[in-house]
């Protein structure tokens, strides 16, 4: 009998919250400011609203949810490459981080989207 593990084989997407009509808002975060890519959504998952993205290996959905409240506790923690370039990207942007250094092995900062959803980033120590 294999090990349950041995069914796992990546994440997909992750999906965060919006409220109704906030596709825009959406778009000048994850596109404008991360530099992620917008998909086409399937026809049928298009009229629900929301938005997709996807960028260096990762999908982040925006759904709609209609009595909307952003996640500032639960959160995707996103591995990226070059954390600081990124960090000094957000506040350029007018999304501040706030660095915390308690996570062993990573350097990492959380930050918000547009709509007030937590985020957290993190990059390997440098061996």
């Amino acid at each position: 009998m294999s090990d349950s593990t041995d069914f796992f084989a990546g994440l997909h997407h992750v999906q965060l919250a919006i409220p109704p009509g906030a596709e825009p808002l959406c778009r000048e975060f994850w596109g404008d400011v991360m530099g992620m890519t917008e998909l086409e959504k399937p026809p049928v998952l298009a009229a629900r609203g929301g938005c997709w993205f996807r960028g260096g290996g990762l999908e982040v959905h925006l759904g709609v949810e209609q009595d909307f409240a952003p996640a500032r506790k639960a959160h995707p923690g996103i591995l990226v490459n070059g954390l600081r370039a990124l960090a000094e990207r957000l506040a350029a942007h007018g999304h501040p981080v706030q660095w915390d250094g308690e996570f062993p092995g990573h350097d990492r900062f959380y930050a918000f989207d547009k709509l007030g959803n937590r985020l957290e980033f993190l990059e390997p120590h440098q061996a």
